[in-house]
């Protein structure tokens, strides 16, 4: 089969390559996916040039591989029809269509087939989506809600969520309007105002133009979806007792007690009810995932 593969950090063309890899077959637990679609994300970026965050920098070392890559094949999401099942497998059938994340999979969304364990984080996926938009509501549609949860959000509450045009801030921007019921200022660059307001935000703000740090303070949450926005500034705009989330800090803090299964499907029922809908900005053939590289790593 064929895998987009990395061995070596570095720049998307020097590093991404094509290459003929063995076809996995499912153990008796195991299903195997023919992948229709994934997601480049910057976390994909991240690990492929390993550029992490100073804090995060020795787990990362340690975790993706000191010297070179671990794991070569990247992607963290996908989306595709179960193509065989294993002999004890009783959750999946042959042509079932499932949505899934493979971080707890080594990752491995860039190739034409994968195998999870049956009780992975996968589910079927969600009638209402087609490939393209399943596989891109896993990791910013969990992120998002994650971090809300955090914030014990209340009806009628007022949330600022900077980066809002983004993978995590778009998905935040619904579920804090459609599931708690906030009102929601989106911040975010001009061209991407219009985008924000549909999807539910009350205020959009342009971060290159409005200086939002300064007004009195009004908001109950601020929510950093990009780690951009300086903390001491965020912590400004809050009332007293207000609540901070940081993309960084916050975005392992799962539900007490959920498992990553009941976390995706969470996210297929709050998808099939009109919760949240991902945003998908581009889409590539997949000989074209360097190029794809390319344009997430412009921060746009």
């Amino acid at each position: 089969m064929k895998a987009m593969v990395y061995k070596r950090y570095g720049p998307p063309p020097e590093v991404l390559q094509i290459r003929e890899v063995e076809k996995p077959v499912p153990c008796e637990r195991e299903v195997l996916i023919k992948i229709r679609a994934t997601t480049v994300t910057i976390g994909d970026c991240r690990m492929r040039s390993f550029t992490v965050p100073p804090e995060q920098w020795l787990f990362a070392r340690l975790y993706l591989g000191i010297f070179r890559p671990r794991r070569p094949v990247l992607g963290m999401e996908l989306a595709g029809d179960i193509e065989a099942v294993g002999a004890k497998v009783t959750r999946f059938k042959p042509d079932d269509a499932i949505f899934a994340s493979t971080f707890e999979a080594d990752w491995g969304g860039y190739a034409e087939y994968k195998c999870f364990a049956e009780t992975g984080m996968l589910a079927l996926k969600p009638s209402n989506l087609d490939y393209g938009e399943a596989a891109a509501a896993v990791g910013g549609g969990a992120t998002a809600l994650r971090c809300l949860r955090q914030a014990n959000l209340q009806q009628g509450q007022k949330v600022l969520i900077y980066g809002a045009s983004g993978a995590v801030g778009t998905n935040a921007v619904q579920l804090a309007h459609n599931l708690f019921g906030a009102e929601v200022t989106g911040v975010c660059s001009a061209a991407n105002l219009d985008l924000v307001k549909s999807l539910g935000a009350a205020h959009v703000l342009d971060y290159a133009r409005q200086d939002f740090t300064q007004q009195v303070p009004i908001y109950d949450v601020v929510f950093d979806a990009v780690a951009k926005f300086p903390a001491a500034q965020a912590r400004q705009t809050l009332k007293p007792g207000g609540v901070y989330l940081n993309i960084h800090r916050d975005s392992d803090r799962a539900k007490p007690g959920q498992t990553r299964l009941q976390e995706i499907l969470e996210l297929k029922e709050l998808l099939e009810t009109g919760h949240f809908k991902p945003a998908i900005d581009r889409v590539y053939p997949f000989e074209q995932i360097v190029e794809a590289h390319r344009y997430v790593e412009q921060g746009r």
